[in-house]
């Protein structure tokens, strides 16, 4: 019987794909998520090859769609009870400006609005578990400042590409934090974490050719989802396996309450 079960968002390719290994390699229950069908498949049945661990599962969801990550959220429901861990790891940097089929700025709605709605409605899954974690990915390149009348972009002309980006980390460390003092006497925790300047293919898309093999962008991820160290540390920022600082605007209750209740008014009946 596996160890505990984890959700890996994003595991088909780069840092999550490496996640996905490596805990599967420490008995873990891994549910491989990707945007693709067939490649979820074709992951689940590598990671199995090369684990020789069985428990190896996969779902399928485009982020761009919020009916498809709700319907992911029912899916998962009807297939499993519980989650000991959920890594949201699923990330782009979009080059140009584009609409989601939900009306909403992709890197936007991709890297953190989703991942809101998946986590707040995977969340009562957990409540019953030992030691639950909740872990988001973000960057060291995350913005220093909060601007709660543009959460995204709205045109072309306004849209940089890596702003954006370093805006969609922000809001995951702040949704992070909020998460934690919600969850606080609870047995679930949250944190978040920069897993270094790995070369990924999202990476080499704005940077080129750059960054660590990316075997080691999964060493905080798998840290974070297996060490007992950390049983009971909740709303911190990590770096190298270990707390780091990030952002001063970050740790501003008030920012994060704003980002908090601006998505749950975005998302209305996605959330019922």
């Amino acid at each position: 019987m596996a160890e505990k079960r984890v959700l890996i968002t994003g595991a088909t390719d780069g840092i999550g794909m490496q996640t996905a290994v490596r805990l599967a390699e420490k008995g873990f229950e891994v549910w491989i998520h990707g945007r693709n069908y067939d490649k979820v498949e074709w992951v689940k049945e590598s990671v199995i090859e090369k684990t020789h661990n069985e428990n190896i599962f996969g779902i399928a969801a485009d982020f761009s769609s919020l009916y498809e990550v709700k319907s992911m959220v029912i899916e998962l429901k009807n297939l499993v009870d519980s989650f000991d861990v959920i890594i949201n790891n699923a990330g782009i940097i979009n080059l140009a400006f584009e609409r989601t089929v939900d009306g909403f700025e992709r890197t936007f709605q991709v890297n953190y609005l989703s991942h809101f709605l998946l986590t707040s409605q995977l969340l009562p899954m957990m409540k019953e578990k030992f030691d639950a974690r909740i872990i988001n990915l973000t960057s060291m390149i995350h913005a220093d400042s909060f601007d709660e009348n543009n959460l995204q972009v709205n045109n072309a002309n306004d849209y940089a590409a890596e702003q954006v980006y370093s805006n969609t980390k922000l809001y995951n460390i702040l949704f992070t934090f909020k998460l934690a003092r919600m969850l606080q006497g609870s047995t679930i925790t949250a944190n978040c974490l920069h897993p270094g300047v790995i070369n990924t293919k999202l990476l080499r898309a704005s940077y080129g050719d750059i960054g660590m093999p990316v075997e080691s962008g999964a060493d905080t991820s798998v840290f974070l989802a297996s060490s007992p160290d950390i049983e009971s540390v909740s709303g911190r920022y990590f770096a190298n396996s270990r707390i780091s600082k990030a952002s001063p605007v970050c740790y501003d209750k008030e920012c994060q309450d704003i980002l908090w209740n601006k998505s749950l008014d975005i998302l209305g009946n996605y959330l019922q």
